[in-house]
């Protein structure tokens, strides 16, 4: 397998529920180490997709590979090589940081899964809070320890479901901070959202899903060329209502 070949590939998808057609032919390609964001209102069918790919859900017809493996004829390689963070964070409230981590790493048979817990705290900045019950920390340092926990074992391609969902603005950018670490790691990294400034922020490539078919596709310059230029106006520029709020409070990592 060429390291330069596509991370995921997707071809023809479709998927109906009933009379309800929820995908209707689609197509992509993610290159690995890249974040890739399909953007789409509730209901476009990106959380259909994602499962898809997962092998939590058969297509109806079309094809598609995660890591080089077919999610039809090889779902336990592909389950291998990939972790799925959902839309709300799934750790145990009752255990520690710690305790969820090496759960989780001696479930997936992580060799010292004290050392791996220990790492994953740290790169994370949640060493403080790596021994407190998870009931105590505030929704971005549980998302925080969700994507921890979806790391361990190394898997080449993670799926983010809308990862920002009901957070506040500073812990949507303790997150955004994170998946950007991930691609620079080498990861590579599937990313849902209906959050327009999430797309412009993290993807190296965007595509608008719209009623079960992908519209666009590209990256930020490219779906820009598809409007009108710009007019140049000079006007004053006031700051955005997160801009004011993060001013104000700050953005103390690790420490809430």
């Amino acid at each position: 397998m060429q390291t330069h070949d596509p991370a995921i590939t997707v071809r023809g998808l479709r998927k109906s529920y009933k009379d309800l057609q929820v995908l209707k032919g689609v197509d992509f390609e993610v290159a690995r180490g890249s974040i890739f964001a399909l953007l789409g209102s509730n209901g476009a069918g990106k959380t259909t997709i994602m499962r898809i790919l997962a092998t939590l859900l058969k297509p109806d017809d079309g094809a598609a590979t995660v890591d080089g493996f077919d999610v039809r004829s090889q779902p336990a390689q592909v389950r291998e090589s990939i972790s799925l963070t959902g839309q709300f964070a799934a750790v145990d409230e009752i255990l520690t940081g710690r305790e969820n981590l090496v759960m989780v790493a001696e479930l997936r048979q992580v060799r010292k899964p004290g050392q791996v817990a220990d790492d994953l705290l740290a790169r994370f900045s949640l060493s403080d809070a790596g021994g407190r019950p998870v009931g105590t920390y505030s929704g971005g340092m549980r998302r925080r320890l969700d994507i921890a926990m979806s790391l361990i074992g190394d898997p080449p391609v993670i799926f983010l479901d809308e990862p920002t969902t009901g957070l506040d603005p500073e812990a949507r950018l303790e997150v955004w901070r994170m998946v950007k670490e991930l691609a620079t790691s080498g990861t590579t990294v599937l990313l849902t959202t209906q959050y327009l400034d999430e797309a412009e922020k993290l993807a190296d490539r965007i595509a608008i899903l719209h009623e079960g078919t992908i519209i666009v596709s590209g990256t930020l310059a490219d779906l820009r060329r598809l409007l009108p230029p710009a007019k140049v106006e000079y006007v004053e520029r006031q700051p955005s209502l997160e801009e004011i709020f993060l001013a104000i409070v700050g953005t103390k990592e690790g420490h809430r």
